[in-house]
């Protein structure tokens, strides 16, 4: 048995199609406050299954409801959980950044469950939330007629399909106010001029393998869950229903191109606000690896602000 796809310290996939994968570390959750936030565990689908995590700010600064931020993690769609150290510390602190109760899904992973099924598991979310509300009390304060979606790298792509998926059908028991983009993962058929240069070419090989083990077998990289370009929605759709949009860049980050040419295309299409934020000495997903570093704390108070002047 030989590994035919490798990320070296994450994940090997075997020729009898096994996958092994590794953590760099993970979090329990704590109902207790420590460092200023408590977590408890979920279980979203157990038939699935899909958990996930919900955070509070320990010490609320209003008795108001709280705005609802719905995270998904990074990974290429095929490693990653919100148990991670790194995704359980920048989240607390978010809560308490932008006085939110925060839910991050672990959905199901590639290449066991390819594309479509993470945007599927995501957007199940928004019906567990619609019935939990009542009856979950960490959820007693949670305002479902303010919800925003966040996520990272592949978490940043299936925010905005998450988006696309409840504009098509219409969801009305959530009400989503806002989207936010950290370092978000799209490709296409088409290589952009730094996918092309020389110096691109070990960060193309290693995100063609995560395109190669996520979307569905037979398709490219025009799949539509991968290049943004495919999105089907109507003019009107894109200007008068898509969410405020702020989309993170880093300057060291190779997928900054992408991210950047995500905003214009929404600027494009006619969506209404949509914002680009760039940390320019910072790299990808920088504040998972270093939540605790200055940059990963002026990223919380920058999503702060945008949740709470939305």
């Amino acid at each position: 048995m030989s590994i035919v796809e490798e990320a070296p310290d994450f994940l090997q996939v075997f020729s009898d199609g096994s996958v092994k994968r590794f953590s760099p570390g993970v979090a329990s959750a704590s109902p207790e406050s420590t460092d200023g936030f408590k977590s408890k565990d979920v279980i979203i689908d157990s038939s699935k299954p899909i958990t996930g995590r919900i955070f509070l700010p320990g010490n609320p600064t209003s008795s108001k409801k709280l705005p609802v931020v719905v995270n998904f993690h990074g990974g290429g769609f095929c490693i990653g959980s919100t148990t991670w150290l790194g995704y359980h510390h920048f989240l607390g602190g978010l809560a308490v950044a932008s006085q939110s109760i925060v839910v991050s899904v672990d959905y199901r992973l590639a290449p066991e469950n390819r594309l479509p099924v993470a945007y599927e598991d995501c957007y199940y979310t928004f019906d567990w939330l619609s019935r939990q509300a009542s009856s979950e009390p960490w959820l007693d304060k949670a305002d479902l007629s303010r919800v925003f979606l966040t996520g990272d790298s592949a978490g940043g792509n299936i925010t905005h399909n998450v988006a696309v998926k409840a504009i098509c059908n219409r969801i009305g028991h959530v009400k989503i106010r806002g989207l936010l983009l950290v370092h978000p993962y799209f490709g296409s058929e088409k290589r952009t001029e730094k996918e092309m240069a020389e110096e691109g070419a070990k960060d193309v090989t290693s995100n063609d393998m995560f395109w190669r083990l996520s979307i569905p077998k037979g398709s490219n990289r025009d799949y539509f869950g991968c290049n943004f370009e495919k999105t089907g929605l109507s003019a009107t759709e894109w200007s008068d229903e898509f969410p405020a949009v702020v989309v993170y860049v880093a300057g060291l980050d190779f997928l900054k191109e992408r991210g950047v040419m995500y905003a214009d295309f929404l600027q494009k299409k006619g969506v209404k606000e949509v914002k680009l934020v760039e940390a320019e000495n910072e790299s990808h997903v920088f504040h998972v690896f270093h939540p605790d570093s200055e940059g990963a704390g002026l990223l919380q108070r920058n999503m702060g602000e945008f949740i709470r002047s939305h």
